[in-house]
């Protein structure tokens, strides 16, 4: 399946928003870089508190990733690893912005 993450950090309380979309047409055989808005469907949103979150990123990557996970919105490992980095940098700037974080799971699986 290919995802796509919507990361944005906004308001003066520096809350964080995930927004979780998903390719749902089994028959869109294009490349990820190829796809538009509308390929995707939301599949799900969170929000988080900025002081949450800021407390999670003090803490160190694995207390961010286990913050950001809930019931609904549950990335596998290197996928929520790169959230968490992208969380990082977004809260390391000091302007709201969104960042698109896209994801296949092809490339997550290890033939051995």
């Amino acid at each position: 399946m290919r995802q796509k993450y919507s990361i944005s950090q906004e308001g003066a309380a520096n809350d964080l928003t995930i927004k979780e979309y998903a390719i749902v047409d089994k028959e869109l055989r294009h490349s990820t870089w190829m796809l538009v808005e509308d390929s995707y469907a939301l599949m799900y949103q969170e929000k988080y508190a900025g002081k949450v979150i800021e407390t999670a990123i003090s803490k160190g990557m694995n207390v961010l990733i286990t913050t950001l996970r809930t019931d609904n919105l549950f990335p596998i490992e290197p996928f929520a690893s790169k959230i968490a980095e992208t969380v990082v940098a977004l809260y390391d700037s000091n302007e709201d912005r969104t960042v698109d974080v896209f994801f296949d799971d092809i490339d997550a699986y290890v033939v051995s």
